[in-house]
């Protein structure tokens, strides 16, 4: 038995009696015995598990941290201290597992895409022309009711609020319109 500082009373060589002055007192000498007496333990289960230097330093000391944030929650019926410890330990080094283990994402490369084919911008020129001759061919009414709904993208609601027009006329001037531009384009659609 040796005595603790904190306590002033004996403390037996028991970590499970460690772990409970470290959960009932808070006691940092008997904490201190805890890590040392785990911590070479703790190092030789990570050895074995392929988890050496650096990487295993961090997992004692971060299941050693949770071990004295966790105190509280040590349960001696239900366990030791040894398991308790062990599996806190072995949850940590998972959890770097883990973490190491996601596929980082590979950098986004955007490609630039292909320089149009010059018979392809011909035929959009083409077919570019046409429309504005379709539009130009629709009365003025059907024109703006087709400009506002498709190049100014306004639900028909709002066609009807901005012109003051019945939402019923709007409707009928636009699905008008719209059977005269696919009468006069029907060519294009073919192609």
């Amino acid at each position: 038995m040796s005595e603790s500082p904190a306590s002033g009373r004996e403390m037996p060589d028991d970590p499970t009696a460690w772990l409970i002055a470290v959960r009932d007192g808070r006691d940092r000498a008997a904490f201190a015995r805890l890590f040392d007496f785990y911590a070479p333990r703790l190092r030789a289960m990570l050895a074995r598990q392929n988890c050496t230097g650096a990487a295993a330093d961090d997992v004692i000391q971060d299941a050693m941290l949770r071990v004295w944030q966790k105190a509280a929650q040590f349960d001696e019926s239900r366990a030791s201290a040894s398991a308790w410890i062990y599996r806190i330990a072995r949850n940590r080094h998972v959890d770097v597992i883990r973490k190491s283990a996601r596929p980082m994402p590979e950098a986004l490369k955007v490609e630039d895409p292909p320089a149009p084919d010059a018979s392809e911008v011909v035929a959009l020129q083409g077919e570019a022309t046409r429309l504005r001759a379709a539009l130009q061919d629709l009365s003025p009414e059907q024109r703006r009711m087709v400009e506002m709904a498709y190049m100014g993208e306004l639900t028909h609601q709002e066609i009807s609020d901005d012109t003051g027009l019945p939402l019923g006329t709007v409707k009928s001037r636009l699905r008008l319109a719209i059977a005269r531009l696919r009468n006069n384009l029907k060519d294009l659609r073919a192609q």
